[in-house]
């Protein structure tokens, strides 16, 4: 038995560990824009841009350049996923059905979109817990809308790019490529 007690205190340590970190990024239960339940469990394996996104925001022509890397790179393993978020000056006021309708008509959004949620404040939802709370990569809150978040094919949190940094900047298409060609 004492050969044994090392071996189990290492794995209760593990399980600490696990239970305290929580689920991993792709685990973590969302609601598509369709109400549906889903998480980004999905695209595990992908390079994923997640964006929180608005509507009625100067910044809102960014779905433009956000579609247009999405097709440039979509095959080659990246996922743009946008989370509507009415944080910010109430620019997101619309139903899920809106947002869908908007975002498909005014810009052809083909990536996925999911429901409306917070991205900070006391209702955060857990994915923006995980990505900007105090022990993430990139801790502090979202700026505002259309704050992006680089998670490479393994779950890891790449690189935090702030608002006003268009999807098509040199400095986001160079980060996006290198985490298309590491596996």
């Amino acid at each position: 038995m004492s050969a044994l007690k090392p071996l189990i205190t290492m794995i209760a340590a593990t399980a600490t560990l696990l239970a305290a970190t929580g689920p991993g990024i792709w685990d973590i239960p969302l609601k598509d824009i369709d109400g549906k339940d889903t998480s980004l469990k999905a695209y595990k394996g992908k390079v994923v841009l997640a964006v929180n996104v608005a509507s009625k925001c100067g910044l809102t022509p960014q779905y433009e350049s956000l579609e247009a890397t999405y097709k440039k790179y979509k095959d080659k393993g990246l996922v743009i996923v946008g989370f509507p978020c009415n944080d910010f000056g109430k620019q997101e006021p619309g139903t899920t059905e809106e947002i869908k309708t908007f975002c498909s008509t005014k810009y052809h959004v083909s990536f996925p979109l999911m429901g409306k949620l917070h991205v900070k404040g006391a209702e955060q939802h857990p994915l923006y817990a995980a990505l900007t709370g105090k022990d993430a990569k990139f801790p502090g809150d979202v700026a505002w809308n259309f704050g992006k978040f680089l998670i490479g094919r393994d779950g890891q949190v790449l690189k935090r790019i702030e608002p006003k940094t268009a999807p098509d900047d040199a400095e986001v298409v160079s980060a996006i490529e290198a985490a298309l060609k590491s596996k």
